[in-house]
């Protein structure tokens, strides 16, 4: 943490780039907000450290107000030629705060104008004492470009945390917290955590308040599939039935009943029931807006045209306004969570705010005309309108005869009587006109051939997936489900 271009992400640039596996290193190509590194101990045994990524303060600002601790160790990187200025002073009440033990690395020892003691003597100004200088807050003086000290600064990280006694316990289930969360279009709802402690495995079920997936695609940080993971380790988990805000605590659970248990708990929260009340209706997803506007007047006629902007299944909301600049605290804000717009009407950013956008792939929309941003604003809405999804009934196919069986596996024959039968389909069991089961259609076959689906009056062979055992005269009934907007 530390004061813009003081050096932070040069340093963990460096680190990545020199303490991951040879031949790893170079398949991460995309902005992770969490990674492992590994660097031998003084007696030489190699040991995992994982370097959290966060934009200005927001790892600590989510997560202390849900009582979380993700952090073991933060680094308050300071330029030998700068020395102490207003965003090192927010970090380190960050830090202070958040109740962590702290390392000052002093950066851009290589730099024409750097003066390490005089660095050393801004900190103390403000009550940062280092070691040798009236404190104990270990320091090391480096060169985040030429790679100078970076090594001994990864020694003391090792050595604080065995001073600190950080300890986890294996065997239990994992906890974790949500350090970065978004809507991947291939993928749907996507989280990355940092597991605080216990072991995640496949199968498993992971929750955070009113979120939850199932267990079964698990990334490390460089998208490599995993069967388990333990305390310390960064993981990408996806398929979340919603986005799990920043900050949360997840916890797991080896039983789906348990974790439906959790999650019906932590709704019937009251932070989490007004949270529900807020949304118009069932369905109903709330778009949230920064908007930054030249002068009052005109940030009240543009909440004006607001109102009038209507969707049956999303809300705007102005969650933060102001007059003036876009700055830097309003991109804070919008990093929080991804679904952010961020809207300055006649008004400039500021510099160190589009900076922190650039480097944070955070858009800041800009316009001069209302009825362009109301425009622009009618088709987000429709971009942003959850999809609703339907089930299409393809027709239906009665049982003449089932061929084999083996655990869930099935090979039958049938009939389709109306419609269609298509491989990959889901599919009701019908019994004596009840509802008896699922399964779905791995393969269709007619006279023998492999094809794709069996219309209307034909017979044809089918394998399919069901627990439940299929019999002669039942009927199944296959279906899709659709997504519509």
């Amino acid at each position: 943490m530390g004061h813009i271009d003081h050096g932070k992400s040069t340093l963990l640039d460096y680190i990545r780039k020199t303490n991951i596996v040879a031949g790893e290193a170079g398949g991460i190509t995309q902005h992770i907000s969490a990674y492992e590194v590994t660097h031998k101990d003084a007696k030489g045994a190699e040991k995992r450290i994982t370097f959290l990524d966060t934009p200005g303060h927001e790892a600590f600002k989510g997560m202390r107000a849900r009582g979380a601790r993700v952090a073991d160790i933060a680094v308050l990187v300071v330029s030998a030629e700068d020395g102490v200025k207003a965003q090192t002073l927010e970090a380190y009440k960050s830090i202070i705060e958040a109740k962590i033990p702290y390392i000052v690395a002093i950066n851009k020892i290589d730099k024409p104008n750097a003066n390490v003691e005089r660095t050393k003597q801004t900190l103390a100004e403000v009550g940062i004492y280092v070691e040798g200088y009236g404190g104990d807050v270990p320091f090391v003086a480096i060169s985040a470009k030429a790679g100078t000290g970076v090594s001994e600064l990864l020694d003391i990280m090792l050595l604080v945390a065995e001073l600190a006694e950080l300890t986890g316990d294996a065997e239990k289930p994992a906890e974790g917290v949500i350090i970065e969360s978004r809507m991947d279009p291939k993928k749907g709802v996507t989280a990355t955590l940092v597991i605080t402690d216990g072991t995640l495995r496949r199968g498993m079920f992971a929750v955070a308040e009113d979120s939850m997936t199932s267990v079964r695609m698990m990334e490390n940080f460089m998208g490599k599939p995993l069967d388990l993971a333990t305390f310390s380790s960064p993981i990408r988990l996806t398929g979340w039935s919603g986005i799990p805000v920043v900050g949360t605590i997840v916890s797991s659970f080896a039983d789906k009943k348990e974790a439906e248990g959790a999650v019906e708990d932590a709704m019937a929260r009251p932070e989490m029931v007004a949270a529900k009340e807020d949304a118009a209706e069932e369905g109903t997803v709330t778009v949230p807006i920064i908007l930054k506007t030249d002068v009052a007047g005109t940030l009240e006629a543009i909440e004006h045209e607001l109102t009038k902007l209507k969707h049956e299944r999303v809300r705007l909301k102005v969650a933060h306004k102001g007059v003036g600049a876009v700055s830097e605290s309003d991109i804070k804000v919008a990093l929080g969570a991804e679904q952010y717009l961020i809207v300055a009407f006649h008004t400039k950013t500021d510099a160190l705010a589009a900076d922190l956008a650039s480097r944070n792939n955070v858009t800041i929309h800009s316009f001069d005309i209302i009825y362009k941003l109301t425009e622009w604003l009618s088709e987000e809405m429709l971009r942003r309108a959850p999809h609703i999804s339907v089930v299409e009934h393809l027709g239906e196919l009665r049982i003449i005869r089932c061929f084999s069986q083996q655990k869930e596996k099935q090979v039958i024959g049938g009939r389709v009587t109306t419609g269609k039968v298509s491989a990959g389909a889901k599919f009701k069991i019908m019994r004596r006109d009840a509802e008896v089961g699922e399964g779905k259609v791995v393969e269709v076959q007619c006279q023998k051939i492999k094809t794709k689906e069996a219309i209307e009056g034909s017979e044809c062979g089918l394998q399919v997936e069901s627990k439940i055992t299929i019999a002669e005269r039942d009927v199944l009934v296959p279906y899709i489900v659709v997504s519509k907007q």
